[in-house]
């Protein structure tokens, strides 16, 4: 995951809709399942949908009322909390 990729899709989110980026995601996962895709590629399209789901997760915590930096802080530390239990 990269920050200012899920900072840049959440300026996107606000300004257009979720639902933009909820359709990338539907269509990202089923390009997925392509047999015939390298290795490298569906590495890309990983993480891209990391970087979409985590644009929709601090959209939500903002709309909780976070300001975008504490949201954006609070989810990249649940997600190196989740790395560093593994």
């Amino acid at each position: 995951m990269r920050l200012p990729i899920i900072r840049q899709l959440v300026h996107f989110i606000q300004e257009k809709d979720e639902d933009f980026v909820l359709e990338t995601i539907v269509t990202l996962e089923d390009l997925s399942i392509n047999e015939s895709l390298k290795d490298e590629e569906i590495d890309s399209i990983g993480e891209l949908l990391s970087n979409l789901y985590g644009a929709i997760e601090v959209c939500k915590e903002i709309n909780n009322g976070k300001s975008e930096r504490e949201a954006l802080n609070s989810f990249m530390q649940r997600v190196m909390g989740s790395i560093d239990n593994k």
